[in-house]
């Protein structure tokens, strides 16, 4: 049973990310895209700091451990939410959808020359399976892909390559790093960071006193981007980038695309077409074969020294 558990951690993941939409798409129509990010992580981290203070989690970071996680925050949550929210409000929804559909293209390419974790030809078919899913639906419930604009390609574009780079960043950390310890850096690195560009934004609007006016019908929306969809799911997800590899991890991004449409389906009443179902089939197929003819796969240990760190990685996260 051991051996699946990274494999319904992704299910969780791709679960908890494809609900969030419904959530989001509410929340953005009265409050901007950083002052939500803020409000998210600021959650997140409340949530993780209420958990730690009860010892029903137990972390154990030190000054130096924020500053070797640094580069990952920055990836993730930083850059590629900066990143991608701007992308989508220079381009399209659609557009933007294809373009981030790419990551597991450039976690694969990633992992192969920085981790030399190399795919086998079989399993790169699996992955672009999962990449075709997500842009045969698109493209076919917009019939054309509409927004195309330099700067917001640009941002979608560098979008894709802060996802890549947080999956090759968390799969080198999960050496001597516990997936709690790299949870909460982050949580921590975004409350911070989107809060001060909150502030920042507020400053120059001249509205500074509406930062904490919050119209009590966002709570929720906010309680479940921060702790489910922000803790929850990011620490699942890097659960799984400790155990399999970074391509096997990414393709579950993808199956966001499923869930997005299952639950617009049972709770928005939306319809469901037959190229859905189509694009669906494509994207578990790969999904399923990336992992089922993935080489022996496990914890991340690139040589002696660090599979001894990686052994001791338990005490230090307390």
């Amino acid at each position: 049973m051991k051996q699946y558990l990274p494999y319904l951690a992704g299910t969780g993941v791709a679960l908890t990310w494809g609900m969030s939409f419904m959530f989001t798409r509410g929340a953005l129509d009265l409050l901007e895209p950083f002052h939500l990010l803020g409000l998210r992580f600021a959650m997140a981290l409340a949530a993780m700091a209420a958990l730690r203070a009860i010892r029903v989690i137990r972390i154990k970071v030190v000054p130096s451990d924020y500053l070797a996680l640094l580069p990952l925050a920055f990836f993730q949550p930083i850059l590629y939410f900066a990143a991608e929210t701007t992308g989508v409000l220079l381009t399209s929804a659609s557009y933007s959808g294809m373009m981030i559909a790419a990551i597991p293209i450039f976690v694969t390419i990633l992992a192969a020359l920085i981790l030399k974790e190399h795919p086998s030809k079989l399993q790169v078919m699996f992955i672009l399976s999962t990449v075709a899913g997500v842009v045969f639906i698109i493209i076919m419930d917009n019939q054309s892909i509409t927004g195309v604009n330099p700067l917001g390609t640009a941002a979608l574009l560098g979008a894709v390559i802060a996802a890549a780079g947080y999956s090759i960043a968390c799969r080198k950390a999960s050496v001597n790093y516990s997936p709690l310890q790299t949870t909460w850096i982050m949580m921590v690195v975004g409350a911070v960071c989107f809060n001060i560009i909150t502030v920042i934004q507020h400053l120059a609007a001249g509205n500074i006193a509406q930062i904490m006016t919050i119209p009590a019908g966002l709570w929720v929306s906010i309680l479940y981007l921060g702790v489910i969809s922000s803790v929850g799911a990011f620490f699942l997800y890097n659960y799984v980038l400790s155990r399999v590899t970074a391509a096997q991890a990414s393709v579950f991004t993808n199956m966001v695309t499923v869930v997005a449409i299952a639950a617009g389906v049972i709770f928005l009443g939306e319809s469901v077409a037959w190229y859905h179902l189509a694009g669906t089939a494509a994207i578990l197929t790969g999904v399923w074969g990336t992992n089922r003819f993935a080489a022996t796969s496990g914890e991340y240990k690139p040589n002696k020294d660090a599979e001894g760190k990686s052994c001791s990685s338990s005490t230090r996260s307390g």
